[in-house]
C-alpha cells in the first residue's frame, strides 16, 4: 500500500523578540564597585534614571519591577560589603541596583525546533473532530543555550493545524525549589554506595538534620579542593550532578502556556535542556500524568533527566540513573508493560535498545532491539519520541542518519506485549529534508521528539535543519499496512 506524506503549510519560526529578564553577575569585586557608584548618586538622579528605564522595559516584561527587586535581593551581601544596609534603601535605589544586575536574553533567537506533541489536559469547548494539543519545542538563544518552551494548537477534523499565537511576555518559573535532604537518610545511602567516608563525616559534622543542594555543594567543593585522586573527584562530581537534579519549578497561574519557559536552572544543565520528549502516561488505575525525558548538558557532560507534570504549571525534575540511562534519546512508553515501566534508549549512540524497570528513575540491563540496516540509516538510528499504542502494535517514529550526515524520519512497529519483537520497519524513510528544509543551523536534518494520532492519521511535528519547525501527516492505515508487510 502506497504511503502519501502530506506536508502542512504551517511553519513555526524563532522570534528574537521573545526575551526574558535574567540575573546578570560579573563577579564580587565588580559588583561591590558598581553598587558603591549607585549609592553615591543623589536621589533625584536615581529617579531620573529609573523612571524612563521602567517605561522602556515594562512593555517587554510582565511586572518588570518584581524582577528588578528580586535581582537586587540576590546581591544583598554585596550591598552590605559596599557599606549600606539593604533594608534601609528606598524603592528607586533598589530598582536601579536590580537593573544593573539584569540583562535580557532572547531565548529563541537562534532556533526553534525538535518539537514534541501531546494532548492538552483541557479539551473543553471544542467542535466535533477537533483536538487541542500542547507542543513543546527546543528553543536556542545566545551561546547556544537550549530551553523548553510551549505552544498550544488546535487540530481540526481535517487535521489542519492552527498554532495559537504566542503571548506578549515570556517568563521563567516564579518559584524554583531545591530538594531538601534528610541527613540521616543521606548518610545511610552514601554509606551503602561506598561514598568517601571523609566526605560523609564532613556532611555529618557541618550540616543540619535537613539541608538543600546549595549547602551540600559547599561541602563537596571544599572536599574536592583537598584531593587529587581521580576516582574521588569523579565521585564528588557524581554527587553534585545527582543532588542538583531534584527541583520543583512553578509558574504563575496568570501565564499562558506560551509564556512559560523551562530554562536551565542547575549547574549540570547550564548549557542547555535538550530535546524534551513528552508523553501522556496512563497509570494502572487509569489516572494520567505527563512525563518528559530530556538531556541536561553543562558543556562537558550529558545527563538524562525526567520532567513530571500534571498541569504544565508545576514541574518536578529528577535524574535518570543506571547503566541504561546513558547518552541521549530516552523515550518512555505511555503505560507499563507487564507491570513495569518501559523505556527506549540509544545507550551506545547508534542502536535502539529497550529497558524495563520497577523504578521510573533507575534503568538497567538495556536490550538491543534494532540496528541500522538500510543505507539511509547506516550511521545511526534512534527514536523520535515515545511509542504510540495502536491495535497492531507499538508505533515507533524513528530517526536515522545516512550519507552526508543527512537525518531522515522513518517508522517501525513493535509487538504490544513483547516490544523486544520488531514486527516491521520501513525500508525507506517517511520524511527526508526537501530543498526548502535543508538549510539551517545544522543542514540536512529533519527530526521530531514526539507524534500523535488523530482522525486516522499520524501527525508528525518536526524540526527543519535545527532552525524552525513544521508538520506532516500520513494515513495511519496505509502506514500500518506497510509496516506489517515489511
Amino acid at each position: 500500500m502506497r504511503i502519501s506524506i502530506i506536508r502542512k503549510n504551517v511553519k513555526v519560526s524563532p522570534d528574537s523578540r521573545r526575551v526574558i529578564a535574567r540575573f546578570f553577575f560579573n563577579g564580587e569585586e565588580r559588583a561591590v564597585a558598581l553598587i558603591k557608584k549607585v549609592l553615591s548618586l543623589p536621589k533625584e538622579e536615581v529617579f531620573r534614571i529609573v523612571s524612563p528605564l521602567l517605561q522602556d522595559f515594562s512593555g517587554r516584561h510582565r511586572n518588570i519591577t518584581h524582577k528588578l527587586y528580586r535581582h537586587c535581593e540576590r546581591v544583598k551581601p554585596y550591598i552590605e560589603m559596599a557599606g549600606a544596609k539593604p533594608d534601609t534603601l528606598d524603592e528607586f535605589t533598589r530598582l536601579l541596583i536590580g537593573s544593573y544586575f539584569t540583562h535580557e536574553y532572547s531565548i529563541e533567537s537562534a532556533a526553534f525546533f525538535n518539537p514534541s506533541i501531546v494532548e492538552d489536559p483541557d479539551q473543553y469547548n471544542l467542535e466535533e473532530g477537533q483536538l487541542r494539543v500542547i507542543i513543546s519545542f527546543r528553543a536556542v538563544g545566545e551561546g547556544h543555550v537550549s530551553s523548553v518552551v510551549f505552544r498550544r494548537a488546535i487540530i481540526d477534523r481535517h487535521n489542519d493545524i492552527q498554532v495559537q499565537p504566542a503571548g506578549l511576555y515570556i517568563d521563567e518559573a516564579e518559584r524554583v525549589r531545591n530538594a531538601v535532604y534528610q541527613k540521616k537518610l543521606f548518610l545511610k545511602i552514601g554509606a551503602d554506595e561506598d561514598i568517601n567516608s571523609e566526605f560523609l563525616d564532613a556532611v555529618d559534622k557541618n550540616l543540619g538534620e535537613t539541608f538543600d543542594y546549595d549547602a551540600l555543594k559547599k561541602i563537596v567543593l571544599a572536599e574536592k579542593a583537598e584531593t587529587n585522586d581521580p576516582q574521588t573527584l569523579a565521585q564528588y562530581n557524581l554527587i553534585l550532578a545527582l543532588s542538583d537534579s531534584y527541583r520543583k519549578i512553578t509558574f504563575s497561574r496568570d501565564t499562558d502556556i506560551s509564556d512559560r519557559v523551562i530554562f536551565p536552572i542547575s549547574d549540570l544543565e547550564s548549557k542547555g535542556i535538550e530535546d524534551a520528549r513528552f508523553v501522556k502516561f496512563t497509570r494502572e488505575n487509569g489516572a494520567t500524568v505527563y512525563y518528559a525525558t530530556y538531556t541536561a548538558y553543562d558543556g562537558y557532560h550529558i545527563m538524562p533527566k525526567l520532567l513530571k507534570t500534571y498541569d504544565f504549571y508545576s514541574f518536578k525534575t529528577s535524574p535518570l540513573n543506571g547503566a541504561g540511562a546513558r547518552n541521549k534519546n530516552l523515550a518512555l512508553f505511555p503505560r507499563k508493560i507487564r507491570g513495569k515501566y518501559c523505556m527506549l534508549s540509544r545507550v551506545d549512540g547508534w542502536n535502539n535498545y529497550i529497558m524495563y524497570s520497577d523504578n521510573i528513575n533507575v534503568w538497567e540491563d538495556p536490550i538491543r532491539i534494532q540496528t541500522p540496516e538500510h543505507p539511509w540509516e547506516f550511521v545511526q538510528m534512534g527514536n523520535c519520541g515515545s511509542p504510540i499504542e495502536t491495535p497492531d502494535g507499538w508505533l515507533v517514529v524513528t530517526h536515522a542518519v545516512g550519507p552526508m550526515r543527512r537525518y531522515s524520519i522513518g517508522a517501525a512497529l513493535l509487538d504490544l506485549e513483547n516490544p523486544e519483537i520488531e514486527i516491521g520497519r520501513l525500508n525507506d524513510p517517511l520524511i527526508t529534508p526537501n530543498p526548502d528544509e535543508r538549510e539551517g543551523y545544522v543542514p540536512n536534518v529533519v527530526y521530531s521528539c514526539g507524534s500523535i494520532i488523530h482522525n486516522g492519521e499520524l501527525i508528525i511535528p518536526y524540526g527543519l535543519s535545527d532552525h524552525s519547525s513544521s508538520f506532516a501527516t500520513v494515513n495511519l492505515e496505509a502506514l500500518m499496512g506497510r509496516l506489517r508487510s515489511e
